[in-house]
């Protein structure tokens, strides 16, 4: 429904759907047009009772298919102008280094909760015993102990924790359920998963694919450590936050400027350059990067420049830190609040205002058997487990590196399949292919997901902009139909990109000429004599100039 008015109308309302990191439940929020978007995260962070909200954040995806991270210090609407519905993912932004040094264990949960999914979708990755372990420790926390008049068979094949589950995994992960984990509570089993987990050297990435000077695919992972480059089963580089000068972009050229340590006397510079798909896809990834490197390197957030991702060429992009750094997070001394609230666990929620997601591709409790063996080998511990120094980066431990460029340290070949691949596999009844899977397919699949645009609220209704209902659009028979319609829809939409550059443009063109035809023949000056001598400024002069001077004359006074 289209609504007029001012900016500040406070009748116009819009509604939007946040889904959460369990992928079973989604919780709506009514905001209106001057609202920013951390009045969107601080009120999902209000219903889960989360009071470290700095280590979190809403992400959606544009008509472009392009992920963003929703801009708190901006206007809400204004981010999703072209979004219908309004759909937002709540996602952990800043993984926290040590996951212990986090004040409330319901925060903690929640970090539990995101690298449960990262393990399920493959961005966490790890050895088979390593996998064993954390999918028994998820299983502990969710069934508790062994029971063997309830668990019997291969009961851990029932739900779906690793992107690719095997059967000695399963086996291996069993057995540590029934005697390593024996006793443990839900909190426990927890923190066992946590403390692994934040050692991995996947932790805490989010990979981007790019690729490098010779055109080889390459994917970028940034962290709180730095930006990370792997290729196929390789960690090709590993350039870390004091290492890293400035960081900026160029069309699709995501840039990186170094300085490092030659020797002992020497300190080198070094710029490095990857190429991003598109040139969206490039500004997501220099932002991500900027906002990683503030918010774990910066004392203060009122240290915070502005800065600017590039040339003319980039529009001039520039980006201003909003909100605390983690320094300023773990400053805060004494506990949030006199009595932390319990966590509810699995399907223990009883919120009114959180409902039930209608489609949930992929969850852990929907067992996939189309998805083929997966190959693990050991992997090398990073700096994670090392620890901070005073800056907040990390210090010299971990993974011992000869220079920033590692190629002798290996990660296993990472295989990971997006969640629209496996929904496509499952409705076609077609397993995922060995060939599908080759490329080091990182991301998360869930946001580029088409069911999330089908979301249902609980009456069974789709989710629309207004709170005004918005009467249903009848199903097109024809599927030629309906390609049309799309196809005129991204027409219509760059034709008024189009309109929207060349209109600006042109006014802009008449107006530098007009100046200038003024200038020429209104100044006495050395400078324009020999031109207002040539024949085509005498025409154009005694035709076009002298007749519009005297007309403005007469009627304004002008000249």
């Amino acid at each position: 429904m289209l609504k007029f008015g001012s900016k500040n109308d406070v009748t116009v309302v819009h509604r939007a759907t946040i889904r959460l990191l369990d992928d079973t439940e989604i919780i709506q929020c009514d905001f209106q047009p001057q609202h920013k978007g951390r009045f969107i995260l601080e009120y999902v962070c209000k219903q889960l009772n989360i009071l470290e909200t700095d280590y979190f954040g809403l992400r959606f995806v544009d008509h472009a298919r392009q992920r963003h991270w929703l801009d708190l210090a901006k206007t809400a609407i204004k981010q999703v102008k072209d979004m219908e519905p309004i759909l937002f993912s709540f996602r952990v932004k800043f993984y926290p280094p040590d996951p212990f040094r986090l004040k409330e264990e319901i925060t903690r949960y929640q970090v539990y909760q995101q690298l449960k999914r990262d393990l399920l979708h493959g961005r966490l990755y790890c050895s088979p015993g390593e996998a064993s372990l954390l999918a028994a420790c998820v299983v502990q926390s969710e069934l508790g102990d062994y029971d063997p008049d309830i668990h019997e068979g291969n009961y851990i094949s029932e739900h779906k924790l690793l992107l690719k589950q095997t059967e000695p995994i399963e086996e291996k992960a069993m057995d540590i359920h029934q005697t390593q984990l024996k006793g443990f509570t839900p909190e426990q089993a927890e923190t066992h998963f946590l403390r692994l987990a934040s050692q991995l050297d996947t932790y805490a990435v989010d990979p981007h694919p790019v690729k490098d000077h010779r055109g080889s695919q390459l994917y970028l992972g940034i962290n709180h450590c730095g930006i990370l480059t792997f290729q196929g089963s390789r960690k090709t580089h590993h350039f870390r936050w004091p290492e890293v000068q400035k960081i900026n972009y160029e069309g699709k050229m995501f840039i990186v400027h170094l300085t490092f340590n030659e020797d002992l006397r020497t300190k080198k510079k070094h710029t490095v350059g990857f190429k991003c798909p598109t040139g969206s896809s490039c500004r997501h990834v220099w932002r991500c990067a900027i906002e990683q490197m503030l918010f774990f390197t910066l004392p203060r957030a009122s240290d915070a420049p502005v800065v600017s991702g590039g040339s003319i060429f980039s529009w001039g992009t520039k980006f201003k830190y909003t909100g605390r750094t983690e320094r300023e997070v773990l400053e805060e001394t004494g506990p949030l609040r006199k009595e932390e609230p319990a966590i509810q666990r699995g399907n223990a929620r009883t919120s009114s205002l959180r409902r039930k997601a209608s489609s949930v591709p992929a969850t852990p409790s929907t067992p996939s058997q189309d998805l083929v063996e997966i190959r693990y080998s050991s992997l090398p511990r990073s700096c994670h487990s090392a620890g901070l120094d005073g800056t907040g980066m990390c210090d010299g431990g971990g993974v011992p590196f000869s220079s920033p460029y590692c190629p002798d340290n290996t990660l296993p070949l990472l295989e990971t399949v997006s969640e629209d691949q496996e929904i496509h596999a499952r409705r076609n009844n077609v397993g995922v292919d060995e060939a599908d899977t080759n490329d080091y397919y990182f991301r998360d699949s869930f946001d580029h997901s088409s069911s999330e645009s089908q979301l249902l609220d609980a009456t069974g209704k789709s989710h629309s902009r207004s709170v005004t209902p918005v009467p249903k659009m009848q199903k097109l028979q024809n599927s030629k139909l309906c390609l049309q319609v799309k196809k005129s829809g991204k027409m219509s939409h760059k034709r008024l990109r189009i309109i929207k550059i060349f209109v600006p443009a042109l006014m802009l063109t008449i107006v530098v000429l007009c100046i200038v035809t003024v200038l020429i023949f209104e100044t006495d000056t050395a400078l324009f004599n020999s031109m207002r001598k040539t024949p085509e400024m005498v025409a154009l002069r005694n035709q076009c100039y002298a007749p519009i001077r005297e007309f403005l004359k007469s009627k304004f006074g002008l000249f």
